[in-house]
């Protein structure tokens, strides 16, 4: 991996937001409803994000349109992934 200091985390063709390198971590941004919940989550690596983001994809198209997260969810139960 290289030194930088954001990255795009995509998921398929989507483009899922970004995550920058802070002191503790990498924060993500999402770019896209769709990601919100995970919107200011602190992540070890941005592989962690990638795969946190991949998950709520998951859930989220298998789910029904009731028992979807509303976006904006509390992105608490992503940190330290």
């Amino acid at each position: 991996m290289s030194d930088a200091n954001a990255y795009v985390i995509e998921i398929g063709e989507e483009t899922a937001g970004i995550v920058a390198a802070e002191k503790r971590g990498f924060r993500f941004y999402s770019s896209d409803n769709a990601y919100a919940p995970l919107e200011g989550a602190l992540f070890n690596t941005p592989r962690a994000a990638e795969f946190a983001a991949r998950a709520l994809r998951k859930r989220s198209r298998g789910a029904s349109p009731r028992a979807r997260k509303p976006a904006g969810g509390d992105a608490s139960v992503w940190a330290g992934q």
